[in-house]
């Protein structure tokens, strides 16, 4: 048989390259919900990856989940003021007004203080011309 000069293709290795194909496939927030669950099961406290985690939730549309990982954040950071304002977004988008405002102001209350951003929110459209609402403004001194 003569010689061609050409060497013959090696195989792929079928388990790596599959994976790797799959993984090329797949959207980064598919990944990333499936990686950080993982890392949660084993560090349920991680307040890093529970941020990301229900950020993630959000961009799936996956509010419900979101709102537990917020929940869960809110435990493990009581005094985190950013993490009280995401809450008071989820429960917004949820329709949970009550739940919204009480949040909402917990967070000003630990210091939260962009009224500005507060304002322009759409995760907060469902309160924002809620009363209650306004008059936490006016009570932080924002018109």
């Amino acid at each position: 048989m003569p010689n061609s000069g050409k060497r013959p293709n090696p195989s792929p290795e079928p388990a790596r390259g599959s994976a790797l194909a799959m993984l090329a496939e797949r959207p980064q927030v598919d990944f990333e919900l499936e990686f950080f669950d993982a890392l949660l099961a084993r560090v349920p406290d991680f307040a890093e990856v529970l941020r990301a985690q229900a950020s993630n939730f959000t961009v799936k549309g996956r509010f419900k989940d979101g709102l537990r990982v917020d929940q869960r954040l809110v435990a493990v950071r009581p005094q985190d003021a950013t993490a009280h304002y995401n809450l008071a977004c989820r429960y917004a988008i949820l329709k949970q007004r009550d739940l919204a405002m009480k949040t909402l102001r917990r967070a000003v209350e630990l210091g939260y203080r962009d009224f500005r951003f507060m304002v322009q929110d759409t995760d907060l459209e469902s309160i924002q011309k809620d009363p209650r609402f306004r008059a936490m403004l006016r009570e932080f001194g924002i018109k």
